[in-house]
C-alpha cells in the first residue's frame, strides 16, 4: 500500500470516529430536555459542518493526481488540524 492510500485510510478513519460522536451526541440530544436539545442541535449542526468539509477534502485527494498529491497533503493537513480542533472544541461543551 502506498504512503497515500495509508494517508486516506487514516482521514478515513478519523471521519469515522466523528460519525460515532456525532451519533452519540445526537442520541443525547434526542433525550435532553427542550433548552439543552437548542444547544446541542447546534453543536450538532457545527461538528456535521466540520466533518462534511473533512469529507470533502479527502475525496480532493483521492482524486488528485500524483503530482498534486504532496501539495494537496500539505495543505489539508493544515486544514484537517483547524476541522480537528473545531470538532473537539464542539463535542467538549457536552462532555
Amino acid at each position: 500500500m502506498s504512503e497515500r492510500d495509508d494517508y486516506v485510510d487514516k482521514l478515513k478513519a478519523r471521519l469515522d470516529q466523528w460519525d460515532a460522536e456525532i451519533k452519540k451526541l445526537k442520541a443525547r440530544a434526542d433525550e435532553a430536555q427542550a433548552d439543552a436539545r437548542i444547544e446541542y442541535q447546534k453543536q450538532l449542526a457545527e461538528m456535521r459542518i466540520q466533518r462534511d468539509k473533512a469529507e470533502h477534502k479527502l475525496r480532493e485527494m483521492r482524486r488528485s493526481g500524483d503530482e498534486a498529491w504532496d501539495d494537496l497533503k500539505s495543505g489539508f493537513d493544515k486544514a484537517m488540524d483547524s476541522m480537528s480542533k473545531a470538532f473537539d472544541d464542539a463535542m467538549s461543551r457536552f462532555r
